[in-house]
């Protein structure tokens, strides 16, 4: 018996590589290991063999046996990988401007601006976080000690979304409320910064939209003071501008800061330019994050990422960065 499985196993060998198609091996799989196969009739013997000879002879067969079946796996696999590439070669459409040439895309240029600045924060130690777009009323403006009757609670302001009870639901105003789910999230020491898309009542014009992109970053832990705070966003302006840029910090005030400031870079003419807001997080802020202030401290900061955009790459005018012209996002 063990000379016919041998010839049968080369025999098998051969026939599985001629296999053409999944038919094909299907049909060859039915026939070298079905219930009428060579293996299965040589399996039926062994009970009449001596108990030595059965041994052998039956470890033998279990040998043939798995080397039939990784030949048929192995074929199948192939075979598969054939099929699937015959499809997706019938299902591919050329889509290219054939009167124009080959195009490659590329990333837009806010989506590089993002990614810049992920890549500098990253670099620095912070982490990236993530929120909701639709937000309620308590992480947009609540918890960030907005006071009730704050202008920017005004419905010309925000837009609200009909969920839940009226005013309780809006598309957010800045990604600030992501601050609120970090603290949320679990305890310091945090340094994170919040990339995202928000959302205003505004008049599209050559500074404003109504859907727009911000970053923010948070920093909790203990001891934080303001000096770090400074030096962290001096860091920040040479990281992103070039080392011969300076900055500055102007008072101001934010409900979720105390105390407050603008941040301003000088450009190459000698003027300053106002680039974002940022202070200290105002204890309220900490406490409706869950963290006791009397512990922590920390400050944020907020940038508007597209006006960094238009900044780097000398843009007049925001709307162009929505408008999907291909000559001129091409320049970018």
């Amino acid at each position: 018996m063990l000379p016919d499985l041998d010839r049968h196993l080369t025999d098998a060998a051969t026939a599985v590589a001629e296999a053409g198609d999944l038919d094909a091996l299907r049909a060859l799989d039915a026939e070298l290991l079905g219930k009428a196969s060579v293996v299965t009739e040589a399996r039926r013997e062994l009970g009449a063999m001596e108990p030595d000879e059965r041994k052998d002879a039956g470890r033998r067969l279990n040998e043939v046996r798995a080397e039939l079946e990784r030949l048929v796996s192995e074929r199948r696999t192939v075979l598969e990988a054939g099929q699937r590439a015959a499809v997706l070669e019938a299902e591919r459409l050329d889509l290219t401007e054939l009167d124009r040439g080959q195009r490659l895309g590329h990333r837009h240029v806010v989506t590089q601006t993002w990614e810049r600045l992920e890549d500098i924060f990253v670099g620095m130690g912070f982490t990236v976080a993530e929120g909701p777009e639709i937000e309620d009323e308590w992480h947009n403006f609540g918890a960030l000690n907005f006071p009730p009757d704050h202008p920017a609670r005004d419905m010309y302001d925000t837009l609200y979304v009909e969920h839940g009870e009226p005013g309780s639901t809006l598309l957010r105003t800045h990604t600030s409320p992501v601050q609120i789910r970090v603290m949320e999230a679990g305890e310091p020491p945090i340094y994170s910064i919040m990339p995202g898309r928000v959302f205003r009542s505004d008049t599209a014009d050559a500074t404003h939209m109504p859907v727009f992109h911000q970053i923010e970053g948070l920093v909790v832990d203990r001891g934080i003071t303001f000096g770090d705070m400074a030096g962290t966003m001096d860091a920040f302006t040479k990281a992103y501008f070039g080392r011969e840029f300076t900055s500055r910090l102007r008072p101001s005030y934010f409900p979720f800061t105390e105390p407050s400031a603008e941040f301003d870079i000088r450009r190459d003419d000698g003027s300053w330019l106002e680039l974002a807001g940022c202070g200290m997080v105002h204890p309220n802020v900490l406490q409706a994050g869950g963290l006791d202030p009397e512990v922590w401290s920390g400050f944020a900061f907020g940038f508007g990422l597209d006006r960094l955009a238009l900044m780097r790459h000398g843009i007049d005018d925001l709307r162009e960065l929505f408008r999907n012209d291909h000559r001129f996002l091409s320049q970018f």
